[in-house]
């Protein structure tokens, strides 16, 4: 059929056979949406011819018409199938560019573990805050009077050699143990007290057994009833608690200026006992220089090291495990 546009003249068929053509070739989504534009746009050839029927004679128009409807719907019908292929071949390209190889070994996250003597603290604190216990900490640094005259070891006291102590430059000293948190605490609360202190502590010590930084854990309480055989029941409830199981545990009178009457708890290990803890009863001028009415109440405290006691529950042989900072030997907890 030839369509007569103008002074020309438009052979129908051949501009079917054309139009296919070029949407079925069309090689991605930005050509095949030009060649739409061009044939069936709103100024495209197909619509240009369809405003243009009025110029023919009356006896081609519906004819006509006709013919071009239905090219206009079958390349509609073609220009959305192209569309679709495209797309499929356009997202098919991207999914292999962001495929995932899954035969390659995947990388693992490696999550980090608590260090024994963390989990100890962990372990022991979460024991005595289950009975109404609180934690507290102070400083590192501490003055002679809060680490050693407020616990009845004044300057020319023998114990004093018992601590061997580093002293600073600016006339205090890193704490030889955690009891100057039990001062301050008796400082600023009334009694009842009930509460534990861990932290780090260093004394001028070092050999297979011993660092001269460690960890230690003490305890206070001060209350009108506090006794020794309180202070025995609560330590034998804890090591039951802390091993799993029940072990053969010995208290052996001690000395300590802090506490009187003083005691060291051995527990039966292996082939012989072996310390874990120093305990005893507030010694009355401790109470009263931290401004607590000895006559009114009394108190016990004790005071253990980490390392051993995460040495005996993890079954670790050398001390020095715990500062190498070996992987392999982290891992393990």
């Amino acid at each position: 059929m030839l369509f007569i546009h103008g002074d020309s003249g438009v052979d129908i068929a051949s501009l079917a056979k054309k139009s296919r053509s070029l949407l079925k070739k069309a090689e991605d989504l930005k050509i095949l949406e030009k060649i739409y534009i061009d044939l069936l746009g709103k100024n495209g050839e197909i619509n240009l011819l369809l405003k243009n029927l009025g110029k023919l004679p009356k006896s081609q128009r519906k004819e006509s018409g006709k013919v071009l409807n239905q090219l206009k719907n079958d390349l509609e019908g073609l220009f959305q199938s192209r569309q679709e292929q495209l797309k499929e071949i356009f997202f098919s390209e991207e999914l292999k560019k962001e495929s995932i190889d899954i035969t390659l070994p995947g990388r693992l996250n490696e999550s980090g573990t608590l260090h024994p003597v963390t989990s100890t603290i962990f372990e022991i604190s979460s024991f005595f805050t289950s009975i109404g216990f609180e934690i507290a900490s102070g400083p590192e640094a501490e003055t002679d009077f809060y680490n050693f005259e407020s616990l009845n070891i004044p300057n020319d006291h023998p114990a004093k050699d018992m601590h061997d102590t580093f002293y600073l430059a600016n006339d205090s000293l890193l704490r030889t143990h955690t009891s100057p948190v039990q001062v301050r605490t008796m400082e600023k609360q009334k009694p009842p007290i009930r509460m534990i202190c861990p932290g780090r502590v260093y004394r001028k010590d070092s050999g297979l057994t011993r660092t001269p930084m460690f960890h230690m854990i003490e305890g206070l309480v001060i209350e009108e009833n506090a006794s020794f055989s309180v202070l025995k029941g609560l330590l034998l409830d804890f090591i039951a608690d802390f091993f799993g199981k029940d072990v053969d545990i010995r208290f052996r009178p001690s000395y300590f200026p802090f506490t009187e009457p003083s005691a060291e708890v051995d527990i039966k290990w292996k082939r012989g006992w072996l310390e874990i803890l120093g305990c005893g009863m507030v010694h009355p001028n401790v109470l009263e220089m931290s401004g607590i009415n000895s006559k009114n109440h009394s108190g016990f405290a004790f005071g253990l090291g980490l390392e051993r006691m995460a040495m005996l529950k993890y079954d670790i042989p050398d001390l020095r495990a715990f500062f190498e900072n070996d992987l392999r030997f982290l891992k393990q907890f």
